[in-house]
C-alpha cells in the first residue's frame, strides 16, 4: 500500500526546494510605484549602495501609485517587488487584494509630505487660481451657465471663460494617467473641492457619494487635459517648449525647476516649502512606502535599506532628501514613524 503521507511529505520538501531556489534567484531588492516618491527612492538606493558594499544597490522603478501597489499586491515571491512607493496611502481595496494574494503582512512607512503643484513656463504669465477655477477648467461636466443646477459637457476653451481675471489663452494642461497617485490627490484635493463651492453638488456628497463622483472627478477628454504618462521630467520639458501649457506635479520636481518654471499660486498661496509643511497650501500630501514583510529577512538588505532611509543623514531637517524637495516629518511625528519602521509595524486597514 502506498504510504500518502510519505508521498505528501517527499512532494512538500521538493516545493520548498523550489521555493528556496527561487528566491536565492533575486539579491536586490525591488521596489516599485510612484513617480513623486521615486526619486527620493532612487537616491536613498544610490546611497545605500555605496554605504552597504555587501549589498546590491536596489532597483527602482517608477510605475505609478496604483500601478505599483497592484503589483506589489500580486503576492508572496521573487517574482513581485518588495516595496511599493506611493504619494497617497493605500486604499482598503488595494489592501483587500494584498489579502486575497497572500501579501498578509505589510508594514506603511511614513516619509514625509509634498504638495502637489499646477506650473508653467517662467516665460509664461503667471496664474492666479483658485480649486474652483481648476475644477471649471478641468471638469468633464461642469454646471451650466444658464442653469447652474444643472451639469453640462464642459464648454470653456480658454482660461479666461473660467475666470475672467485669468489669460485668455488656450486651456491646455499636462498631467498624471489614473494609475498615479499623483493624479488620485488631485481629484480629491482640487476636483472635488472645487465641486464643492457650489452648493448642490456639496449636497449631493451627502446623500449619493457615487453619483457625487461621477459628477466631480471626471477629467475632460477634449484634448484640454492631456495625459503625460508617470514622467514628471517629461512634463517639465514639454513646459519649456510650450509657453502655454500648464503641468500638474509633485513640489519636488518644480523646486529642481525654478530656474525655468513658476507655480502657480492656489487660493492665494503659493507652493514652497514652509506653505507645505504647514498645510497652509491647500494641495499637500502625504508621502509613504510600503514593505512586504514576507519578503524580510528573505531578499537580502530591506531592513538596512529601510534604516537608511529613516536615517537623519536622509530623512533629517538637513537630510540628503530635503535637499531633494521632500518636505520633512516634524520632529515628534518623525521619531513614532522611525519606531514603528525599525519595529516593521503592521498595516491595519
Amino acid at each position: 500500500m502506498i504510504n500518502r503521507s510519505y508521498i505528501f511529505s517527499i512532494f512538500m520538501a521538493a516545493a520548498l526546494t523550489d521555493v528556496v531556489q527561487a528566491q536565492a534567484a533575486r539579491d536586490y531588492i525591488s521596489i516599485v510605484g510612484s513617480s513623486t516618491v521615486f526619486p527620493f527612492a532612487s537616491t536613498v538606493a544610490e546611497q545605500f549602495g555605496k554605504s552597504q558594499p555587501k549589498f546590491k544597490t536596489p532597483k527602482v522603478e517608477s510605475t505609478g501609485t496604483g500601478g505599483g501597489i497592484k503589483l506589489f499586491c500580486g503576492g508572496v515571491g521573487v517574482q513581485f517587488p518588495d516595496i511599493a512607493d506611493a504619494s497617497r496611502r493605500m486604499k482598503p481595496g488595494e489592501f483587500q487584494d494584498c489579502l486575497s494574494k497572500g501579501v498578509k503582512d505589510v508594514s506603511e512607512i511614513k516619509i514625509g509630505y509634498d504638495g502637489i503643484v499646477i506650473a508653467n513656463s517662467k516665460s509664461a504669465p503667471h496664474y492666479k487660481l483658485t480649486r474652483r477655477d481648476i475644477y471649471m477648467a478641468l471638469a468633464k461636466q461642469v454646471p451650466s451657465r444658464t442653469d447652474p443646477s444643472v451639469l453640462e459637457n464642459n464648454p470653456n476653451v480658454t482660461w479666461d471663460q473660467v475666470n475672467s481675471s485669468l489669460p485668455k489663452v488656450k486651456i491646455e494642461v499636462m498631467g498624471p494617467p489614473p494609475t498615479s497617485g499623483t493624479r488620485d490627490a488631485f481629484v480629491e484635493l482640487v476636483m472635488e473641492s472645487g465641486c464643492q463651492t457650489y452648493p448642490w453638488l456639496k449636497s449631493l456628497k451627502e446623500v449619493n457619494e457615487r453619483r457625487f463622483k461621477q459628477a466631480c472627478d471626471a477629467i475632460r477628454e477634449d484634448g484640454a487635459y492631456i495625459e503625460a504618462g508617470e514622467n514628471d521630467n517629461l512634463i517639465v520639458q514639454k513646459l519649456q517648449a510650450n509657453k502655454n501649457s500648464l503641468g500638474i506635479f509633485g513640489y519636488s520636481f518644480l523646486e529642481e525647476n525654478l530656474n525655468v518654471l513658476q507655480g502657480s499660486s492656489v487660493e492665494g498661496v503659493s507652493p514652497d516649502f514652509d506653505d507645505i509643511t504647514t498645510a497652509r497650501y491647500p494641495v499637500s500630501r502625504s508621502l509613504y512606502f510600503y514593505v512586504k514583510k514576507a519578503h524580510v529577512g528573505v531578499i537580502p538588505g530591506i531592513k538596512e535599506y529601510i534604516a537608511e532611509f529613516m536615517s537623519p543623514k536622509a530623512l533629517g531637517e538637513d537630510g540628503y532628501l530635503a535637499a531633494k524637495g521632500l518636505i520633512p516629518l516634524h520632529a515628534g511625528e518623525l521619531n513614532g514613524v522611525r519606531k514603528d519602521a525599525a519595529d516593521l509595524k503592521s498595516l491595519k486597514l
